[in-house]
């Protein structure tokens, strides 16, 4: 197969933003347990190139990622100009395939490949797979997967695109505000219907899955869909807050929070079995409040506090009611919160550099201030070269 010695400059950018996307290997994966195929892979395609930006690869084939094929010897060339999707169950029995130079170079069999489409409508790359062995590839349930995950790598790639168009337009803070501001109301609305899609797509095929490792992978995927669907609430609460006139908060009375709040510390303990959680609660009051919301608070605290604490020390959880006020806090061992940082913490889009790639898009600390403030209360911080502290108040009537 041929290969480029050198990923040019413009593909590697490429192929780092399909690394970007953590769904990718999760759905390559899936492809491969409930079709049988031995490869699947994410290309970019175009007039001139066939370069894999990710790859499973179970049969040797030998791509990896910045591998490159003649793009005149695939299929994915046809399909970049037809926009159609191929699918072959048996390329022996293919009347239009069996002696299609395509399998007869690649010695493969199976094959299935799925356009991917931005959203102005520009033919971007395929997802596409291949096995030495004939698969029954060409029904309902495997071409509605390949076109939903299609379709989420296209809606992933087509997002990025508009936030670097935009960063690049910016000329001073009050612009990036404003066009950030319209870029991420747009943005949380455009992947609510995709990402819908996909989770349907994989509660079907789970239910269909009977061996472990494909029910495992599913529900990887599954976990990743409800990961990008709190980034989206993340994200539109911080369009409310900012274009509505602040975060929307439901109270009600006599909110019975303990029974709502260990919950969320015990799906905390099971996402992550290696770290330990202590929760102490002396809620002995009820409290007004918006209960989904105190959740929300909570798992964002939470999820910070295994993101930046210390592993090896316990992540500590204590609520009470007293004297006329709720009081919830979260502590962690680890590095200290340094000043500069502290200073504009609650911010928007504020992420400590020395954690960045840890984090999404900086918008958590901020939604949990804006709740407490909705609630009349207020989140603080403090953090030591001992521990850092969040701290939740709000008046409990």
């Amino acid at each position: 197969m041929e290969r480029a010695a050198a990923v040019p400059h413009d593909y590697q950018a490429d192929i780092d933003a399909i690394s970007r996307i953590p769904a990718v290997a999760q759905i390559l994966d899936v492809v491969c347990e409930t079709t049988g195929m031995g490869f699947s892979a994410v290309a970019r395609v175009t007039e001139q190139r066939w370069i894999a930006c990710n790859v499973r690869d179970r049969i040797s084939f030998g791509l990896t990622p910045g591998g490159e094929l003649e793009v005149r010897s695939t299929i994915c060339h046809e399909i970049r100009a037809s926009r159609e999707a191929v699918i072959i169950d048996h390329v022996a029995e293919d009347q239009e395939f069996c002696q299609h130079h395509t399998p007869l170079r690649y010695g493969f069999q199976s094959y299935i490949s799925m356009p991917i489409i931005l959203a102005d409508g520009t033919f971007w790359g395929t997802l596409c797979a291949i096995d030495p062995h004939p698969r029954k590839l060409n029904n309902p349930t495997i071409v509605n997967m390949f076109k939903l995950f299609a379709e989420l790598i296209g809606y992933h790639l087509n997002a990025e695109e508009r936030f670097h168009r935009t960063e690049a337009a910016l000329v001073d803070e009050r612009t990036s505000s404003e066009l950030r501001e319209q870029f991420i109301a747009v943005l949380g609305h455009d992947l609510r219907n995709p990402l819908a899609s996909i989770d349907a797509g994989v509660r079907l095929l789970s239910r269909k899955l009977v061996d472990e490792e494909s029910r495992s992978i599913t529900n990887a995927v599954q976990g990743s869909v409800r990961r990008m669907a709190l980034l989206i609430s993340d994200v539109m609460d911080f369009a409310r807050g900012r274009l509505g006139g602040g975060i929307a908060v439901f109270e009600q009375p006599d909110i019975e929070l303990g029974e709502l709040l260990e919950p969320v510390i015990e799906e905390s303990r099971a996402a992550h079995p290696d770290r330990r959680i202590v929760s102490k609660f002396a809620i002995h009051d009820t409290v007004r409040c918006d209960p989904s919301r105190m959740q929300q608070v909570l798992s964002n605290l939470v999820a910070n506090a295994l993101i930046h604490g210390s592993a090896a020390s316990p992540i500590d959880v204590w609520a009470a009611t007293n004297g006329g006020t709720f009081e919830l806090s979260v502590t962690n061992a680890g590095e200290q919160i340094s000043p500069a940082v502290m200073a504009d913490l609650f911010k928007p889009f504020v992420r400590e550099r020395r954690s960045a790639s840890k984090q999404g898009l900086g918008l958590g600390l901020y939604i949990c201030s804006e709740i407490a403030k909705a609630h009349g209360g207020t989140l603080t911080a403090t953090s030591s070269p001992s521990e850092t502290r969040f701290t939740l108040r709000i008046p409990m009537t």
